[in-house]
């Protein structure tokens, strides 16, 4: 029998805008959600950068990550992630600097290279910058500089930022960030939670030639795990009915407002869009608390992760809430 402790619980939120709902209201929901998760002993709140996309409302991540921590007072919260070629580094550094000051010790910066959004969204936001394969490796660099104690005569200085040492965190869904994890020395999150085919080969790549750096002496995978959680596995299906639809609407470009859970939902589709579904949410862990329970055991001996990083898409704010707590409940 391994005695691997179980992974920790951390959480991600997309910050979606319910059917019937508004921007206000989902904002004031990651507040209660992100509080509740605290109390409940979740390790990290983290949100994503997603833009031009009406059902989320977490494009200003920074922002509100500052917002999340202030009406918290333990838990770790951050970028899961900042899309880093969207920003300079030097901005990014400043923002997360004046964060990590202002609650220190519980400030994260996960980067990742995607876009997050649609093509002129991207040109909107990177203003005819052409992204280059070597430029995330040299920007994450950068970053590290800027949030190191500054040397002297150092012409550049983030102000607030320098000294902050932001814990960085390369956040991927393919080889490429695993393989700069690893050779940085970063803690790795794997986006399985939308993206989980290259799950395995990836963390077994970043493990393998991980070097050990000043922040981190051994490889450190959090993975991302679609969960809906309730009293039973048959609740759970109905509830995650919403996840589907979203899932469905991301695969066919017909993105929009999280939509209430429907009744026999899987059975009216056709097999095609059943296993896009599947494949989509293969690591996802849908049911009352002993399916979730031996989810989570199984994932963890597969996966041997450090952290898993919750998602879970629940139309019902209160039985989103539920979800957290029956899934923090079953993992122990």
């Amino acid at each position: 029998m391994s005695t691997r402790p179980l992974p920790l619980l951390s959480f991600l939120d997309l910050v979606a805008v319910r059917e019937g709902g508004s921007v206000a209201q989902a904002l004031d929901l990651a507040v209660r959600t992100a509080r509740h998760a605290e109390a409940l002993g979740y390790h990290r709140y983290w949100l994503a950068e997603h833009h031009n996309m009406p059902g989320i409302a977490s494009s200003a991540t920074a922002v509100l990550v500052g917002h999340i921590a202030g009406a918290t007072t333990t838990i770790r919260v951050g970028s899961g992630g900042i899309m880093l070629p969207n920003h300079a580094p030097l901005v990014v550094a400043e923002a997360f600097g004046t964060l990590a000051t202002l609650y220190p010790d519980r400030i994260d910066l996960g980067l990742g290279r995607a876009p997050g959004t649609d093509g002129a969204t991207m040109r909107a936001l990177r203003r005819d910058r052409v992204e280059r394969e070597e430029d995330f490796p040299r920007d994450v660099a950068e970053l590290q500089r800027l949030l190191a104690p500054a040397e002297p005569g150092q012409k550049l200085v983030a102000t607030p930022g320098a000294g902050t040492e932001v814990p960085i965190w390369l956040l991927g869904s393919s080889l490429f960030s695993a393989q700069l994890a690893a050779h940085m020395g970063l803690p790795y999150a794997f986006a399985s939670h939308f993206a989980p085919r290259m799950l395995h080969a990836a963390i077994e790549l970043y493990r393998r030639l991980f070097k050990p750096s000043g922040v981190l002496a051994k490889p450190y995978v959090m993975i991302g795990v679609p969960v809906i959680a309730a009293p039973t596995d048959e609740e759970a299906q109905f509830l995650a009915s919403s996840t589907y639809q979203r899932v469905l609407g991301i695969l066919t470009g017909q993105r929009g407002l999280l939509a209430p859970p429907v009744a026999g939902y899987l059975e009216g589709l056709g097999y095609q869009e059943r296993q896009a579904i599947a494949d989509f949410l293969a690591v996802g862990v849908v049911g009352g608390p002993d399916t979730v329970r031996a989810g989570f055991r199984a994932l963890a001996s597969e996966t041997q992760a450090d952290e898993f990083m919750l998602v879970s898409d629940v139309f019902d704010p209160q039985l989103r809430l539920r979800s957290l707590e029956i899934a923090r409940q079953a993992h122990g």
